[in-house]
């Protein structure tokens, strides 16, 4: 039993999977020049709306021929707002293996209703079957997943010559992944994932076939104007130039223009998805000599870098209802979040029971390290009192 608390602190608690921590050294006072009480139309708003469209494929290293918006709704606006304007024209393949994959399989099914349906599906800790992935079909998927700590491999399953679309949700994989763009035709981020930005801002990015789909083809079902990328055919080019569908907050405009100067200022991200790799070590390291807990992705070459995600083996957790063992959880977190060590690192509701840490580059790796033996002492201090 570890009775004895840790001696240090992360220098920030804050390891919530979303909104995610402000990155290292900020404060508010990088908000100064923000065109707040503005109008978003304002020549002065609409080129900080751009702004962040061009440093973003910058930044990012996007291909040039690739479109990008900025989409109301986070990163389930911009998501959403693809599958509307773009399916419909094929079948489908959507890949389901946590909660938000099962979310776009139920857009697919239920909303859209669309026919030709091929659901892949895996349990928590788990992918599916991907050579069984049909590319003649548009493709829907998650490239991270944030409520299982599961992500997908690479981009090498993807073949370059598929006929449907590839549409992926790379939210909480982005700025933190190794993603091959060139495979994918659509990609959707949010600001307040691994850029630490603000929340309800997503970002759209279109391939050219994806493009071209829009240019010639209208869906049956109606689309809502916060959806609309396009009228009778016809792209609405401003909408890729920052003329947002609608009001963004240009508090949060500025907020993300300083995480991707930040971006920039540490070496771009190749730095970034080596500090997260880095987050990724530090826990595997602690996972290996615990007798107690472990990862819910028990595959390394599919485990996530930033929604790590742990469950409990201890046999004497293991004895008690779910609703038992969520208590258990729930009192492990109250107990670090009382001691100002972590906030937020409770796993995803729909999720088993467990534990889950943002280990994206705005959680400095000194901190993750010192968060650890806090979650040691949290769970026998727990276990003792149960």
């Amino acid at each position: 039993m570890i009775s004895t608390k840790p001696s240090s602190k992360p220098s920030n608690p804050n390891f919530s999977s979303g909104p995610c921590a402000k990155r290292p050294g900020w404060d508010i006072s990088v908000l100064k020049n923000s065109q707040i009480g503005r109008s978003h139309r304002s020549k002065e708003c609409k080129d900080k709306l751009k702004q962040t469209i061009v440093k973003s494929k910058q930044v990012l290293k996007l291909p040039d021929s690739y479109s990008l918006a900025i989409m109301a709704g986070s990163n389930t606006g911009a998501l959403e707002s693809a599958l509307w304007s773009l399916l419909g024209y094929k079948g489908v393949d959507v890949l389901a293996w946590e909660n938000f994959g099962k979310d776009w399989a139920i857009d697919v099914l239920e909303q859209l209703k669309i026919e030709n349906v091929n659901t892949h599906k895996a349990d928590y800790g788990n992918l599916p079957d991907l050579k069984k992935v049909n590319f003649n079909n548009d493709v829907v998927f998650t490239w991270n997943g944030t409520t299982s700590g599961v992500r997908v491999p690479d981009a090498k399953w993807i073949p370059d010559n598929r006929e449907g679309l590839t549409i992926s949700d790379a939210t909480s994989g982005i700025f933190a992944m190794d993603i091959d763009f060139k495979k994918l035709d659509v990609i959707t981020w949010s600001w307040q994932k691994v850029l630490g930005g603000e929340a309800s801002h997503g970002m759209l990015a279109l391939s050219p076939r994806a493009l071209k789909r829009l240019e010639t083809y209208t869906p049956k079902w109606p689309i809502p104007k916060l959806f609309r990328l396009a009228n009778k055919k016809k792209l609405i080019k401003g909408i890729f130039e920052g003329a947002t569908i609608n009001t963004p907050s240009m508090i949060c405009v500025e907020d993300v223009l300083d995480s991707l100067n930040w971006v920039e200022s540490v070496g771009g991200t190749v730095e970034l998805i080596k500090i997260s790799n880095e987050n990724l070590k530090i826990v595997e390291d602690w996972v290996n000599n615990s007798d107690w807990i472990r990862f819910m992705c028990e595959n390394k070459n599919i485990r996530s870098s930033t929604s790590i995600t742990l469950l409990i083996k201890d046999k004497w957790f293991n004895k008690f209802s779910e609703e038992e063992q969520r208590n258990v959880i729930k009192k492990i977190v109250s107990t670090l979040d009382k001691e100002g060590v972590a906030k937020d690192i409770i796993g995803y509701p729909k999720a088993p029971p467990s534990l889950r840490l943002w280990g994206g580059a705005t959680v400095q790796n000194n901190d993750m390290k010192a968060l650890l033996p806090w979650i040691d002492w949290a769970y026998h201090s727990v276990k003792n009192d149960v």
